[in-house]
C-alpha cells in the first residue's frame, strides 16, 4: 500500500517530536538525579511539596498559554515528579 504523502509528513513530524521529547526527558532526569544525590549527601528530604505546587501552577499557566489542556499537563508533570521523588528516595536509601 502506498502511503499518503501528507500523512507521511505529519507522521515524520510526530516521530521527530517524540524523539526530541525522549532526549529532553533524559536530560531532565540526568539533572534530577544530580539533585537527588545532592539532597541525599546533605540530608535533605526527597520531596519539596511547596516547590512542586509552584511548578505545577507555573506549568499549568504555560499550558494554557500554549493552548494545551492544563489538566493533561498537570497529570504529565505529576507523573514526572513522582518518578523523580522515587529516584531521590532511592538515592537517600543508598540504592
Amino acid at each position: 500500500m502506498i502511503e499518503d504523502p501528507v500523512l507521511a509528513g505529519f507522521r515524520q513530524s510526530i516521530d521527530n517530536i517524540d524523539a526530541a521529547m525522549i532526549h529532553i526527558l533524559a536530560e531532565r532526569f540526568r539533572i534530577t538525579q544530580a539533585v537527588g544525590a545532592y539532597k541525599a549527601a546533605n540530608s535533605l528530604p526527597p520531596a519539596d511539596p511547596s516547590r512542586e505546587e509552584r511548578q505545577i501552577a507555573r506549568l499549568r499557566k504555560l499550558a494554557e498559554d500554549a493552548q494545551l489542556d492544563p489538566e493533561f499537563s498537570e497529570k504529565f508533570l505529576r507523573f514526572i515528579i513522582d518518578e523523580v521523588i522515587r529516584h531521590h528516595q532511592q538515592a537517600r536509601d543508598g540504592r
